[in-house]
This record gives C-alpha cells, structure tokens and sequence, in this order.
C-alpha cells in the first residue's frame, strides 16, 4: 500500500482502465459481477482485467445476493484477492467465503455495522445505494471509526469533494476510500486524469492529517 488510506477504484470495466488505476497509485480495483449493472464483468473480460494486473493491485470481486454457487464460479475462474458484498448477505454468509471481506452497508448505521464484527464496511449512500454516484454527509462515519471500525467511504465521491469528505472527519482517517462514477467519462470507461487527481489529492490529505 502507497498511503495509510487504501483508494479503490471500482467498476473496472476494461483492462487499460485497470492499468490506469495502478499507474496512478491506487490499491485495488472492484470488478463487478452484478447482473444488471451497467459495470457488470463477464467472467472473460474479468479474466482478462485480472490477469493484466495479477501481482501489481488489490483485485475485488463485487457481488450482491449472490448464490453461494454464483459466488464460487467467479472465485473459480478469476484471480481475486478479496470479495465485497452490496446485499443483504448475513454475517453467516459473509464469514461463509474463504477471501477478506467488504460488506457494504447503507451509510453509518451502527446497528448495520454491528452485524458484521471484524468485517471491514463500506459505507455508501443511506438510502440510494451503490453505484448511482450520490453523495451524502461523510461526517456520519466519524463514530464508526472511532469505535474501531475499519470504513471505507464511499458514495458520491469524485477528484472535487474526497478531500471535504476527508477533513469531515477530524483527525480521523477510513480505512479506505472507494470511486466509481466520480472517475468516468463516457460507458463507464475510467478517465485516466480524473483517477490520477482522485489518488493525488486523497494523498495530499494524508499529508495534513
């Protein structure tokens, strides 16, 4: 890891976009296996995406309510270094997968994240949920992470507020922060200046911590 704040960049939809996001310093890359999504990877370009990258970023596999065959079927044919839940997966399921885990959970609610104890949580939007780029009042976390909670932001964030999002918190810094929409351009493709200037300034931050 680059920095003491893991940037992921989610969505990965191509393996020149995957590239982008290790040339300019980011940690790991979601790779989306969500029927219906606009990101959703068939399992040979994620094969492909993988492979590009093996050994050089994080790669996470993103499901929601997936069958545990579904599940098993992606871990069998990609290479992937963790997986990270968007449902309404139990903490029987969650701990069910041989990888780390992310669950996401709908903004900082304490109960939510009392379900899932040791498990590092994604916290989107309260109420819109993922992959809609919705931002929402990071400061919320602030609880979360003093309570020991490994979180990762996310919802909404792009290049122009990580660093308001950052400061909301204090001196306290997430485990993680996580990117999608607010570093595309056009067909969910990455834009390689919007990704370098999302990693740059979320590494100016924690310069100032």
């Amino acid at each position: 890891m680059s920095g003491r704040i893991r940037i992921k960049i989610c969505g990965i939809t191509h393996p020149d976009d995957a590239m982008v996001a290790v040339n300019a310093g980011a940690d790991l890359i979601g790779l989306n296996f969500v029927p219906g999504s606009p990101r959703y990877l068939e399992l040979a370009v994620a094969e492909e995406i993988s492979e590009r990258v093996a050994g050089r970023i994080e790669r996470v596999a993103v499901f929601k309510d997936a069958t545990p065959e579904e599940i098993e079927r992606v871990l069998r044919r990609v290479d992937l270094e963790r997986v990270q839940f968007h449902g309404s997966e139990t903490e029987e399921e969650v701990e069910d997968v041989d990888l780390p885990v992310i669950k996401a959970i709908q903004g900082a609610d304490l109960a939510a994240a009392e379900e899932y104890p040791g498990t590092i949580l994604l916290l989107d939007h309260p109420t819109k949920g993922g992959g809609a780029g919705n931002p929402w009042n990071w400061s919320e976390a602030t609880e979360l992470i003093e309570n020991g909670c490994d979180a990762i932001l996310a919802g909404g964030l792009d290049p122009d507020n990580v660093a308001e999002a950052l400061a909301s918190l204090g001196d306290l810094l997430p485990w993680g922060v996580d990117v999608a929409t607010g570093v595309e351009g056009e067909g969910c493709r990455k834009d390689p200046e919007k990704v370098a200037r999302f990693v740059e300034v979320v590494r100016a931050a924690e310069k100032f911590d």
